[in-house]
């Protein structure tokens, strides 16, 4: 039995109070109209700048009682592609209890993933989605997976892999994929590089997205959870991508000469 995490970026990146969180993730959900996805891509910036944008794909998905989120790793800590097997993640809303059965899956089906907390303890990528989930389904159990780089038959590999084990749980499970876009380049260039991007994510071509990113030097983080999310999405029977909101750092500080672009994307 593995342990709980305890949040790390409570009180900076969004409310460490849980009534004030509350309050804060209704709002940037705002009127929910869910329709079944099999999959998706949220920001994890602080909420007051990205929060609106993943609250979009929240208002607009609905989200089931297994939910497997994928995020880059920000730092060099742990396993490069490093999966919470069991246990808890809590946040200022309560505990989110880890899917160990379904975790359990996927590691059997992606022998390069690997069972390690140490890759998780620091990085925010997937704390700040959890808020969000834990508002929209409190019952919902999470796997939790953070990735560092890899190439397009490891990603291939691990996205198939990670939808057959989600098939054999027999029960709906969500593929969320946590990935801010462009870095520190103007509102007009990051808006220009992004949409690039993002038309690969809407066809969900995992190999032309990092093709993409990689010819262009798109500073998105999450391409590599982004592509192997992708891929298990498409395995799970999604056909395309669907862009519901884009936005830019910018519109919350008021400097557009050195933004971060955020998508919410819905895949099915």
């Amino acid at each position: 039995m593995t342990g709980t995490r305890r949040p790390v970026v409570a009180g900076t990146f969004y409310p460490g109070r849980r009534d004030a969180l509350a309050e804060t993730v209704a709002a940037c959900i705002g009127e929910r109209r869910p329709k079944k996805a099999l999959g998706g891509m949220v920001p994890h910036a602080g909420y007051v700048y990205s929060g609106r944008t993943c609250g979009a794909f929240f208002a607009a998905a609905t989200v089931p009682d297994r939910v497997v989120l994928l995020g880059p790793k920000h730092t060099y800590a742990g396993a490069d592609y490093a999966l919470w097997p069991g246990g808890a993640w809590e946040t200022p809303l309560g505990e989110v209890s880890v899917d160990a059965e379904l975790s359990a899956s996927i590691l059997e089906h992606c022998p390069g993933i690997e069972p390690d907390e140490g890759a998780h303890l620091e990085e925010h990528s997937l704390e700040v989605v959890l808020p969000f989930i834990q508002y929209v389904n409190p019952d919902a159990e999470v796997v939790p997976i953070a990735f560092g780089a890899m190439d397009d038959e490891t990603l291939a590999e691990f996205g198939e892999g990670i939808a057959a084990a989600a098939s054999e749980r027999g029960d709906e499970v969500l593929i969320v994929v946590s990935s801010d876009m462009s870095h520190y380049v103007s509102a007009t260039e990051a808006e220009r590089l992004d949409r690039m991007a993002l038309a690969e994510v809407e066809k969900l071509d995992a190999a032309g997205l990092v093709e993409v990113v990689r010819q262009n030097r798109i500073t998105m983080c999450g391409v590599w959870p982004a592509a192997v999310g992708m891929v298990a999405a498409r395995a799970l029977g999604a056909e395309r991508g669907e862009v519901i909101e884009y936005t830019n750092s910018g519109e919350a500080s008021g400097d557009y000469d050195q933004v971060v672009g955020y998508a919410a994307v819905k895949f099915y």
